[in-house]
């Protein structure tokens, strides 16, 4: 059997990537205590307000001038699914939709034909630190869904399966493991279509255990995010976190994590294989797509913004929490 390691890359800001996906970041930032205002008890002076992107002493504003994160932006021509395993998010859009989810849970938002979203990261702990730790990755969208209506989901961590195995725990964001279903997507998604195998899975090793990652049925991309641990093998060789690992997804592979438990991010599936022209936080087909996307966005503000705020937080005292552009409010 050949050697299933295909590439190991050092993980960067943002991680690299393969199609059909276009972009994976990971926030890990120890926020401090909250100020009463939801944002950080501690001076901002020196940070580069509005575009701080510095670790300094172990966390970022981001865009964010009070509260750290990300003001209303535009998006078009792909997905963002946004994980939160440790803090909390503020989400709010130009549909009239807004949420605060954190915790494990997971949101999947179409960007599709046009559509702007604020992510801020309030500090609702006044008493202690306030850990944010988060993914977002782009999922692209094939041409022929470039422009369907954006759409809002919220994935509850209470729905998402987590399977227990002698060795590790995976939880299962999109595709499926073992015969266990990961939540639907949101419906225009690549991911809706089971033949492209798109998978998303955060998995945890126990330390000194040995995890089989099963093959796929069809040569797909298959990358392997080793974010937080010691050291892991892969068919023997050694690798140290903060590492990618593309793999070939038609053999099976074993991974052990040698001394600590291993935390590693797993994205999966059959490429879109059309032309991709990027330029910000569009992402279309062509050069003269990406012209008619600012255009239009300029025109149209993509529906406006309904909140007061750029940087719109929701009350300091409300839970998790969905409101859909119908008017529909689910509460955690």
């Amino acid at each position: 059997m050949s050697n299933p390691i295909q590439q190991i890359f050092q993980l960067g800001f943002p991680w690299q990537t393969q199609d059909p996906f276009l972009f994976c970041v990971y926030h890990l930032d120890r926020y401090p205590k909250g100020n009463g205002e939801m944002g950080p008890d501690a001076s901002l002076d020196g940070r580069n307000l509005g575009n701080d992107f510095t670790l300094k002493d172990g966390w970022r504003m981001y865009h964010g001038e009070s509260i750290p994160g990300f003001p209303a932006h535009p998006h078009r021509g792909f997905e963002t699914i946004t994980i939160v395993n440790k803090g909390f998010c503020d989400h709010s859009d130009s549909l009239g939709a807004a949420g605060r989810f954190g915790q494990g849970d997971v949101q999947w938002m179409t960007a599709g034909s046009g559509v702007q979203h604020s992510e801020m990261f309030p500090l609702l702990n006044t008493e202690k630190e306030n850990t944010l730790e988060l993914f977002q990755i782009w999922l692209n969208l094939p041409k022929a869904n470039k422009f369907v209506p954006p759409h809002f989901k919220m994935l509850w961590h209470e729905d998402i399966p987590v399977i227990k195995t002698d060795s590790a725990l995976i939880k299962v964001i999109a595709g499926d493991y073992s015969k266990t279903k990961a939540p639907e997507p949101a419906p225009d998604s690549w991911a809706a279509v089971n033949a492209n195998e798109v998978a998303i899975w955060n998995i945890q090793i126990d330390a000194g255990k040995r995890f089989a990652l099963p093959k796929a049925s069809q040569k797909l991309s298959r990358t392997l995010y080793f974010y937080e641990g010691d050291t892991i093998t892969i068919d023997g060789q050694e690798i140290a976190p903060n590492h990618g690992i593309q793999l070939n997804a038609l053999q099976d592979v074993e991974i052990t994590a040698l001394k600590k438990e291993a935390s590693l991010l797993l994205l999966q599936g059959k490429p879109i294989a059309e032309p991709v022209a990027k330029y910000g936080p569009f992402v279309m087909n062509s050069d003269d797509e990406i012209q008619h996307a600012m255009q239009e966005y300029q025109l149209t503000q993509f529906g406006g913004w309904p909140w007061q705020y750029p940087d719109n937080v929701h009350d300091a005292d409300k839970g998790r929490f969905a409101k859909y552009p119908d008017g529909k409010l689910i509460e955690k």
